[in-house]
Parts: C-alpha cells; sequence; structure tokens
C-alpha cells in the first residue's frame, strides 16, 4: 500500500491528468502511507480524509490547513522515511496553497 502525490494547476479530470500536472512525488508512497495511518478518519483534520486506497483532493485552502497537521507529525516521527515523506508532502502542500486553483491529489492505491 502507498499514497503518491501529484501538484495540479486545475482540477484534475478523469483519465489523463498530465496537461495540469504541475509536480509529482512517487518515491516515499508506502512510507507516507504507514505516516498517515495513524490519523483518525473521523476526526476534524483533513489528512484523516486521505484515502489510502483511493484518490483524495485538497484545494489551495485545504493544503494550508493540512500544513498544519504534518508539522505535528513531523516532530513526533521518529522513523527517518517516514519524515521525509512528511517534509516531502508538506512541499507539495505549501506549493499548492500558494497556487491559486491548484489541488493536491493524493492517490492511493
Amino acid at each position: 500500500m502507498g499514497i503518491e502525490l501529484e501538484l495540479h494547476s486545475a482540477r484534475p479530470g478523469r483519465g489523463s491528468s498530465r496537461a495540469t500536472l504541475l509536480r509529482g512525488s512517487y518515491a516515499y508512497g508506502e512510507a507516507l502511507a504507514h505516516a498517515l495511518s495513524s490519523l483518525d478518519r473521523h476526526g476534524s483534520g483533513k489528512l484523516g480524509w486521505v484515502d489510502p486506497y483511493g484518490d483524495t483532493l485538497f484545494n489551495e485552502q485545504e493544503a494550508e490547513a493540512a500544513r498544519r497537521e504534518v508539522a505535528a507529525l513531523v516532530d513526533d516521527c521518529a522513523d527517518g522515511r517516514q519524515r521525509a515523506a512528511l517534509l516531502d508532502l508538506d512541499g507539495l502542500l505549501a506549493q499548492c496553497a500558494a497556487t491559486p486553483g491548484s489541488y493536491l491529489q493524493f492517490i492511493g492505491d
């Protein structure tokens, strides 16, 4: 199980979304899935919404809110690979939050 990330300039469409792709992250899928697996799926946080088996989209406002959650997860993370995955996620969330109309897509297995 893994979660890949793609930052898009606009809401990605069904099928091929390469026309809107700004940046992808495919190196930390398994580590990111493990880092997010402890989150409460029914809690108030944004990252709890991420579906490890399907796709989840965050717009720039949701990305900004999720950055605070990532900071807390990084502080509590002892695993180096998961920490790297969370820092990579934070970079994509920051770019999404700073790019009007953009979306960060979480692609689950």
